[in-house]
């Protein structure tokens, strides 16, 4: 089939790249210059300069300008399409609402084009992205207004889970699609025929709202979880004497009704879906006349979470961060990309220099580049203070205490390279629980506070 993807960001790119595997004719549309010379390259390091993803330069490479196009002009390639998906931001304004304009700047324009067409076979619009219930509706409005023929909408949210994603996009857990009409949902499963029937994969042909819905409860129910664990079971092994955080872990899941995701406790969910879909939602919910009380809690326990560590320094531990030098391991908001959107680390780096820390020594395997780019001290002179480095052991000589931020797995044999780089006294603050051996280091002298477990501080001669 004829596709094109409107946006070439995290969704919009891994979902061109691997629809255009299965042999679809995919041209992947986007108004960014740079950002399309890099695709265009196929150059994995220019590639994953924008959107960083196991395994997505390789399907880039093997299939540009065989079944993958990247366009800066809609006008050649829509005749004869037969699907459009859109991939379009929509981030929140501050009162949580999302902000539609970049989706609808985007949708006037196509609406336009297609209103031109000579070829007038069924179009379908797909909201690939997470848009507020009721979006289609206004999609439906604006193809009317420009007069567009023969076209339908549908909305196919998607779940790719970041560091996954081409993988979940060839094997998801399930396909949602909402539509009107035995025309459009034809169309849609021409385009995911692999998926319909599929005895593993869960296919679902539902209305428009609900797919929408759907979205949004999903993440939810997400961050619920993670913000359960972080504020009860977190809470017990911190606050309780002799609760162990993962037996504690360990004996509630094995209920086979109780979901082991999320069961892990850190400091703070982050990524550019959870807290934005969530403050969406708590929107939606309030403008209908519903209470909220249950997302507020769970959206507030996450933001806690993010910067409680360096309280608990302060009244636990007694520290003094002013004038000290931390060394900050993790940038990403989690294991397997670049992406900094709402990551723990961007609060716990204003936290610290807040508390006037006189330098941060932060390391990330992918993130630097996007680091500089968020933490950029044109916007803040206090950023002047971050410095960065190539490896752990870098970032860690010269440090009075360590914060570790992400779960990259080089972080969890971390303890030879604390000893080799730093001596104690020093504090490791550990938002992820890296470290198993931490018994070991306390007994030579380190202190060591995480997520789920009291403060323990090496015993005075």
């Amino acid at each position: 089939m004829k596709i094109i993807v409107a946006g070439t960001g995290f969704v919009g790119l891994t979902h061109a790249a691997v629809c255009s595997e299965y042999g679809h004719e995919v041209y992947a549309y986007d108004i960014d210059q740079k950002r399309l010379a890099a695709y265009r390259s196929a150059e994995r390091e220019q590639i994953e300069h924008y959107v960083s993803e196991p395994g997505l330069a390789s399907v880039i490479q093997e299939n540009i300008n065989r079944y993958l196009f990247f366009i800066d002009d809609l006008t050649p390639v829509i005749e004869g399409v037969d699907a459009i998906f859109l991939c379009l931001p929509t981030p929140p304004n501050r009162d949580g609402s999302s902000d539609l304009s970049f989706y609808f700047d985007a949708v006037n324009h196509i609406a336009g084009l297609l209103a031109q067409r000579t070829d007038q076979r069924r179009v379908v619009l797909i909201n690939k992205s997470t848009v507020p219930i009721g979006t289609a509706r206004q999609l439906e409005r604006v193809l009317r207004d420009h007069n567009v023929p023969n076209a339908g909408v549908a909305s196919n949210p998607e779940f790719l889970p970041e560091g996954n994603a081409v993988e979940k996009s060839r094997h998801p857990d399930r396909v949602v699609v909402g539509g009107d009409t035995e025309e459009d949902f034809r169309i849609m499963r021409r385009i995911y025929s692999q998926f319909v029937n599929h005895v593993r994969i869960g296919y679902l042909e539902t209305t428009p709202e609900t797919a929408e819905a759907i979205k949004y409860v999903a993440n939810t129910l997400l961050l619920t979880y993670i913000s359960f664990w972080n504020g009860v079971g977190a809470r017990l092994g911190e606050a309780m004497p002799n609760v162990r955080m993962e037996d504690l872990k360990r004996g509630v899941t094995s209920d086979n009704r109780i979901s082991t995701w999320g069961s892990y406790v850190s400091n703070g969910a982050g990524g550019s879906c959870f807290g934005k879909d969530i403050q969406s939602l708590i929107y939606q919910l309030k403008s209908a006349g519903q209470k909220t009380d249950l997302l507020q809690s769970v959206y507030g326990i996450n933001e806690y979470q993010k910067t409680y560590l360096i309280d608990r320094a302060v009244n636990e531990a007694g520290v003094r961060f002013n004038n000290k030098t931390v060394a900050l391991l993790g940038l990403a908001f989690k294991q397997r990309t670049n992406d900094m959107r709402d990551s723990s680390s961007l609060q716990v780096v204003e936290a610290l220099l807040g508390r006037g820390v006189r330098e941060i020594r932060a390391y990330d395997p992918l993130a630097t580049s996007e680091a500089k780019r968020f933490l950029n001290p044109e916007h803040n002179h206090l950023f002047e203070r971050i410095t960065y480095h190539d490896s752990p052991k870098a970032a860690l000589e010269g440090s009075d205490m360590l914060f570790i931020s992400t779960d990259w797995e080089e972080f969890r044999g971390l303890s030879s390279t604390i000893e080799n780089s730093v001596k104690p006294p020093f504090l490791i603050i550990d938002g992820r629980r890296m470290i198993p051996d931490y018994n070991e280091l306390v007994e030579r002298g380190y202190g060591y506070l995480a997520v789920g477990s009291p403060v323990i501080m090496p015993k005075e001669d």
